[in-house]
């Protein structure tokens, strides 16, 4: 049996189930899918769902389910859930619309959008941990994450063979990003928080894409919000409003005063494992998955690991070091390829789709 037809028998069953769960027949108007394997579709006889057929077998239905109520304890802003099939795989969701918040950032509107952005962030971290049913991002889990940038973008992407020697310098600096992980206050963290995964509903802060979130490093998702892989913002001001996150932090009491004052360190080491992890994610969406259109994000996320190294070169000097000598060589190979230098920081409306991810 081909995909194709697969797809066809199973969009046949999710009409019939909307069909049922809404009392009248209508069609399924497809919308951008994401990075995973969800498909999106308005519906030709309500404009206030959409169904999402989201395949069991690849898909976190049941915890997505589970996060958007925990959240809702939270007073998160998350879309309301008329009907679920777990072992289906189907779901009838609220449509909050497309108004992402990446489609509406400026320089006159970003103070007030991120502003907005970090108060949910801070709500989702003063999640109740106790009896909470997420996975922790122990350090198995962070190391997991960094081998994928070892795999698809260097081995994979890039060709590059390892010697020991390379290896070695990998395996240390995982290491360092992991004990930097760990020593952080713990708290909910949604895994994939940035500019793709809220939409603007009714002025508010709605958030999607929650099923993966976990246990984890406070500062996480402030880094996926303030150092987005598909935007980039002015470096003050992601500085600034980092800060700002931390103070926040801090009068919530998940942050001590002493912790804050690490709190920009943690904040960009932390950034360095996420963006190690989205370039060999985004090579792996390419080359397993089919899916070319992430590449040219790799510049913009390779020009923040560059910037982090150059930045902390006391502890990342000689990975800096190691990148210019062995990587960026191989990445001048590829059609992607932007000199980071041309990669000024400014704001942006980029291209979108919906629940953009890259857990």
């Amino acid at each position: 049996m081909t995909p194709i037809k697969s797809n066809e028998k199973r969009l046949a069953r999710l009409q019939a189930w909307v069909t049922q769960q809404l009392g009248s027949p209508g069609e399924l108007i497809p919308l951008l899918g994401d990075a995973g394997g969800r498909r999106y579709f308005q519906l030709s006889q309500s404009q206030n769902w959409l169904a999402v057929d989201a395949p069991p077998e690849t898909e976190k239905v049941a915890q997505f389910v589970y996060m958007a109520e925990q959240l809702r304890l939270q007073r998160v802003r998350v879309p309301h859930l008329k009907a679920v099939d777990v072992d289906k795989g189907f779901l009838l969701v609220e449509n909050l619309g497309l108004n992402l918040l990446a489609d509406d950032i400026s320089q006159d509107t970003a103070p007030l959008l991120y502003g907005e952005a970090l108060m949910t962030l801070l709500a989702m971290a003063q999640t109740p941990l106790q009896a909470l049913k997420v996975p922790v991002y122990d350090r198995d889990f962070i190391l997991r994450e960094l081998e994928i940038f070892r795999e698809w973008f260097l081995a994979q992407l890039l060709g590059i063979e390892l010697a020991a020697a390379d290896n070695r310098l990998l395996d240390q600096l995982f290491d360092t990003l992991a004990q930097h992980a760990l020593a952080q206050p713990q708290v909910l963290m949604h895994r994939d928080y940035h500019a793709r995964n809220i939409i603007l509903a009714q002025g508010q802060c709605a958030v999607i894409d929650f099923q993966d979130a976990v246990v984890g490093p406070l500062t996480y998702d402030a880094v996926s919000l303030l150092k987005d892989a598909y935007l980039r913002l002015p470096a003050d001001d992601v500085k600034r409003w980092a800060q700002v996150y931390g103070d926040m932090a801090r009068d919530s009491g998940l942050l001590t005063t002493a912790q804050c004052a690490s709190f920009w360190q943690d904040f960009e080491l932390m950034g360095l494992q996420r963006h190690l992890k989205i370039l060999g994610i985004f090579a792996r969406l390419d080359l397993r998955d089919g899916k070319p259109g992430y590449l040219p994000d790799l510049p913009r996320v390779l020009g923040y690991v560059l910037e982090t190294c150059a930045a902390h070169r006391g502890q990342l000097g000689e990975f800096e070091v190691w990148l210019h000598n062995r990587v960026l060589p191989q990445c001048q190979r590829h059609s992607w390829y932007i000199e980071e230098t041309m990669l000024q920081a400014h704001y942006v409306q980029p291209a979108t789709q919906v629940g953009a991810t890259v857990s």
